[in-house]
C-alpha cells in the first residue's frame, strides 16, 4: 500500500475528510494573519513534533529542498544549533528532555537501558520505559511492560493538566519511548505503532478512534509497498556502499513485502500513519477548539529507522526527507482547514552519524568500526579470568557508555578489577576517556552554553547517582560502536560528539515573524519556551532550561 492509499484508507475508516497526512497536496502557506505580539492571546493548541535522529547536519543538508511542512517551519523561528546537551545521545534520554526542561541527570532517563544490580532479573537490565515490577516481564524487546514509571519529573502536559484538568494531552509516536517520555504521567491518550497497528502502555482498550486508526494501519501493513520513485534531487545520493555479509546500502527505494513491520517503520509510510492518527484524534476530540490550550505530541521515528538501517547519506535518507517534508505539510494543511490557532515546535531526540564505509569514501578516511575486544561482556570475562574474580564481572549494553561492576565483589576485588579495567580501557587506541562515578558526582551541572561544554560537562548532564554506572567509557570521534555492518544496523548514534548532540529547534505560529538565531540553545529550553507562550508558570529552579524569546524585536514572549 502506498503512502497516499494508507491515508485515504485511514480517512475513510474514520469518516474524516481525506485531506490529511499522506495526501500529496501542495503545502501552501496559510493566509496572512495579524502579527503575533506580546499581547496576542495564547494559542489554543500546541503541537510538539519530535523527529527521531533528525540531526542539525541533516536539516542543513536538505533545507534548500524542502517545499512542504519543513519549509513552513523553516520560515518561522529557527535555532539551527539546538543541542541535546548531554553525553548519552540515545532515543529515550533525548525524548525525556524535550518536554520536561531537564537534562537526563534530573529526568532519571540516563540511557535506553540501564542496569539495576539489585533487581532479581538475571541480566539486571532495565528498559527506560518499562515497569519491571510486572510479573513475567523482561527488558527484551516485546517482553517488557511499557510504562512512564522511570521518568522522575513532570512533562509540559503534566503541568498543563495540573493547572487545568480540562486541558487535553494526546501523544502519538512511532516508538513507545517517544510517546511515553513526551506524553508524561497524565496524558489522555498515549499510543505508538506496533505490527498490529497501535497500542498503549496502560493496558486499557484504545479509544474508538485510535482503534479504528490502528486497524487501518494494520491493513496497510498487510499489503506490500512497491519501491518509491527516486526524485531527481536524490540522484547524486544513489551510490551503492558494500556492507559485511554481502549486499549494499545507499541505493534503496524503501519498498517492502507484506507484513514487514521493520520495512514499514523505515519509510515515510510510518510517519504518515502517525500524523494521520494524530490529525484524526485532534479532530474527533476537538483539540484546540475549547476554552483552554491543548497539547498534541507527535513522535516520528522513520528517520531513525532509515539512519540505522541504511545510513544517513544514501538514496534512502533522501527519500525519507522528501516524504517527511510532504507528510508534515499535509498534516499542517489539515490543521489549517480546522481554523484553529495552533503553534508548532519541532526538534529531535539526538543526531546521528553515517556508516564509516561511506564516510571513508566521502572525505573521512579515519572513520572506523569499534574493536570487538571492547565489548563489555568480553572485557569483563577476560579481566575476571585474569584476576580470578566471580562472573559476570561487568554489566553494560555495549562497548561504550555506562559500565557497572558486580556487587558480588569484595572491596579488595573491586579495587583490583577497577584498576585492571581502567588500564585496559585507557590503553586502547579507540577510547577517548574513562570517567568514574565519583568524578562525575563531584562535577557540577554546567550552566554555560552547550557548544563550549567540556567532556565532563556532557557526561555530568547524563549522570544520575541512583542509576548511572561505576564508569563511563567514551569512544573517540567517528568510531562507530557497531563492530560490523551486516547486522541490520549499519550506523548509529549515542556519542558525546556534536554530530550526535546537535539538532534543529524550529517554532512556527501563524502571524509569528520569523527569524534565525544561530547561537547554541538546548532542547531543555523548549518546555519553558512553550509554557511561557501559554502563560503557564514554571519553577525555574526545578528545570535546567530557559525560555527562548520567540518575538523578533524589543517585545518578548518570555513572561
Amino acid at each position: 500500500m502506498t503512502i497516499k492509499r494508507l491515508t485515504l484508507a485511514l480517512a475513510a475508516t474514520l469518516s474524516l475528510t481525506a485531506t490529511g497526512a499522506g495526501l500529496a497536496q501542495p503545502a501552501a502557506a496559510p493566509a496572512p494573519a495579524p502579527k503575533v505580539t506580546a499581547q496576542t492571546p495564547p494559542p489554543k493548541l500546541i503541537v510538539m513534533v519530535a523527529v527521531d535522529q533528525f540531526s542539525a547536519d541533516i536539516f542543513a543538508e536538505y533545507r534548500g529542498s524542502f517545499t512542504g511542512g519543513l519549509a513552513r517551519l523553516a520560515s518561522g523561528v529557527v535555532f539551527p544549533s539546538g543541542y541535546q546537551a548531554h553525553g548519552a545521545t540515545e532515543t529515550c534520554p533525548g525524548h525525556s528532555t524535550i518536554l520536561t526542561g531537564s537534562h537526563p541527570a534530573r529526568t532519571g532517563i540516563i540511557a535506553n537501558n540501564y542496569f539495576d544490580l539489585s533487581t532479581a532479573r538475571d541480566d539486571k537490565r532495565l528498559y527506560c520505559a518499562e515497569d519491571e515490577s510486572v510479573a513475567g516481564t523482561s527488558s527484551g524487546s516485546g517482553k517488557y511492560a511499557a510504562s512512564v514509571k522511570h521518568l522522575l519529573v513532570p512533562t509540559l502536559g503534566d503541568l498543563m493538566k495540573a493547572r487545568d484538568p480540562k486541558a487535553q494531552v494526546v501523544s502519538v509516536a512511532g516508538k513507545d519511548r517517544a510517546a511515553i517520555m513526551m506524553g508524561g504521567h497524565r496524558a489522555d491518550e498515549l499510543m505508538w505503532l506496533v505490527p498490529t497497528g497501535l497500542t498503549s502502555y496502560r493496558g486499557a482498550a484504545l479509544s474508538p478512534v485510535a482503534a479504528q486508526a490502528g486497524a487501518a494501519i494494520a491493513a496497510a501493513l498487510g499489503q506490500p509497498r512497491p519501491p518509491l520513485t527516486l526524485p531527481t534531487d536524490c540522484a547524486a545520493k544513489d551510490i551503492a556502499i558494500p556492507i559485511d555479509k554481502g549486499g549494499t546500502v545507499g541505493t534503496g527505494r524503501l519498498g517492502r513485502d507484506a507484513g514487514n513491520f521493520r520495512g514499514f517503520m523505515a519509510s515515510p509510510e510510518a510517519d504518515g500513519a502517525v500524523l494521520a492518527t494524530a490529525a484524526a484524534l485532534r479532530q474527533v476530540r476537538k483539540m484546540g477548539e475549547g476554552s483552554t490550550t491543548d497539547l498534541l505530541i507527535v513522535g516520528l521515528s522513520a528517520t531513525d529507522y532509515v539512519g540505522h538501517t541504511y545510513g544517513t547519506e544514501g538514496s534512502e535518507m533522501c527519500l525519507q526527507m522528501a516524504g517527511l517534508d510532504r507528510e508534515l505539510g499535509d498534516f499542517f494543511a489539515r490543521l489549517d482547514k480546522a481554523g484553529i490557532d495552533y503553534a508548532v515546535a519541532l526538534t529531535a531526540d539526538h543526531g546521528g552519524h553515517d556508516l564509516p564505509e561511506r564516510n571513508r569514501q566521502n572525505g573521512w578516511p579515519a572513520a572506523e568500526r569499534v574493536d570487538p575486544a571492547l565489548d563489555a561482556d568480553k572485557l569483563g570475562q577476560a579481566v575476571a579470568e585474569k584476576l580470578g574474580l566471580p562472573q559476570p564481572l561487568l554489566y553494560s549494553d555495549g562497548p561504550f557508555g555506562d559500565m557497572y561492576l558486580s556487587k558480588a565483589l569484595t572491596p579488595a576485588q573491586r579495587k583490583a578489577a577497577s584498576a585492571e579495567l581502567l588500564a585496559r580501557w585507557r590503553a586502547h587506541p579507540q577510547v577517548e576517556a574513562v570517567v568514574t562515578a565519583e568524578e562525575l558526582a563531584a562535577h557540577p551541572v554546567s550552566k554555560r552554553s552547550p557548544d563550549v561544554w567540556t567532556l565532563m560537562d556532557k557526561l555530568r548532564a547524563s549522570y544520575n547517582p541512583q542509576r548511572s554506572g561505576d564508569f563511563v567509557v567514551v569512544l573517540k570521534p567517528r568510531v562507530t560502536p557497531i563492530p560490523e555492518s551486516g547486522l541490520g544496523y549499519v550506523a548509529t548514534h549515542g556519542s558525546v560528539w556534536d554530530y550526535d548532540r546537535r539538532v534543529p529547534m524550529l517554532f512556527w505560529r501563524k502571524g509569528l515573524a520569523g527569524f534565525e538565531q544561530p547561537n547554541a540553545v538546548m532542547t531543555v529550553d523548549i518546555l519553558p519556551t512553550l509554557a511561557s507562550l501559554i502563560g503557564l508558570p514554571v519553577d525555574a529552579t526545578a528545570i535546567d532550561g530557559r525560555c527562548l524569546d520567540l518575538l523578533s524585536g524589543p517585545e518578548s514572549s518570555c513572561r
